[in-house]
């Protein structure tokens, strides 16, 4: 072998090295992402979760809410009622005198 078959097997055998080695923190980089990949899913089933918890409930209050706007308006219009009834009362009262 001749000194520049040498020096060209030395350069490949150092960029062979170099690739080795550049192989490897891809691999470890590809696994940390995986990994990371894996996180960010789970946080994002468990935010999915939280926002369809937050969303029941809203819904939950609304209805509450509503419900609590048609009882005051019920107690309203009984408390209307009651008061014209009282009032014809008063009137019949007078005509029967």
């Amino acid at each position: 072998m001749t000194d520049e078959q040498k020096k060209m097997l030395a350069v490949f055998e150092v960029r062979l090295q170099d690739l080795i080695v550049l192989c490897d923190k891809q691999t470890k980089k590809i696994e940390e992402l995986t990994i990371s990949l894996e996180l960010r899913g789970q946080e994002l089933e468990q935010a999915e979760q939280t926002i369809g918890e937050l969303k029941a409930r809203c819904d939950n209050m609304l209805t509450a809410r509503i419900i609590s706007v048609k009882e005051k308006e019920v107690k309203s219009a009984k408390m209307r009622l009651s008061k014209l009834v009282r009032e014809v009362d008063k009137c019949i009262a007078l005509l029967n005198e």
